[in-house]
């Protein structure tokens, strides 16, 4: 298995959620986790646990992206690992939804994982290995009432992703792609009927083992999808 120690991981939408359990997971496993999201304050108070690095940064903004990886860089002097997992939802009848949540939606799901794999792919080339984990969802795969924005996005980000995995295997860059069901997060506040605590769905800490699972997988195994079941829990 692949040890983490000292390894050095970027994780997005680390504040909350799925984010969050992963960078405590990569921490415990001995990494030494850059937590990016926009909220400063669960940023430090997240870095207290993994005394690492915190950077308050829009994903979406390529100016926000190139200085995240840069002050990677400059503090560790390598970089390692990319889990991007920021993403935002909102869930309603096409003829209901606006424009500008198109936008908003398009913006991190899809741009943000652009330009955050933009940003670490030239170096990650360069030193011939690095791993890009990315959260995705069953939704790319599905459709469900509600869902036509969000699922076109996780749609998008998930030909992006399978498009990237052929350019950079030849430079020994891997690419997994994570499709969690239905994890019980903050994320449902926004799905029609508020929150649903179903024992059933996934927990944050569900979504981190299956990101540890795939970073520890040998260097000769390389594990390009993996569904993640919510009734289950099999992976």
């Amino acid at each position: 298995m692949t040890d983490l120690t000292d390894q050095v991981a970027i994780v997005t939408g680390a504040s909350r959620g799925i984010g969050r359990a992963t960078a405590l997971l990569l921490a415990l496993q001995g990494a030494k986790v850059v937590a990016v999201a926009r909220s400063a304050e669960e940023l430090e108070e997240l870095n207290t646990k993994t005394q690492g690095l915190a950077i308050p940064a829009d994903v979406a903004d390529e100016a926000d992206a190139d200085h995240v990886v840069a002050e990677t860089l400059s503090r560790f002097g390598r970089l390692d690992i990319l889990v991007c997992n920021a993403g935002v939802g909102s869930f309603n009848l096409l003829e209901n939804m606006e424009s500008a949540e198109w936008d908003r939606i398009f913006d991190v799901n899809v741009k943000g994982t652009f330009l955050m794999c933009k940003a670490v792919v030239p170096h990650f080339k360069a030193q011939g290995h690095g791993h890009v984990v990315a959260i995705a969802s069953d939704v790319a795969r599905r459709t469900f009432e509600h869902g036509t924005v969000y699922g076109a996005s996780k749609s998008a980000q998930d030909a992006l992703l399978g498009s990237l995995r052929k350019e950079v295997r030849p430079h020994g860059v891997k690419v997994s792609t994570i499709y969690p069901g239905l994890v019980d997060t903050y994320f449902n506040e926004s799905k029609p009927g508020g929150v649903e605590a179903e024992k059933t769905h996934l927990k944050p800490s569900d979504v981190a083992q299956a990101v540890r699972y795939v970073l520890e997988a040998p260097a000769h195994v390389v594990v390009d999808e993996l569904m993640l079941h919510p009734i289950t829990q099999e992976w």
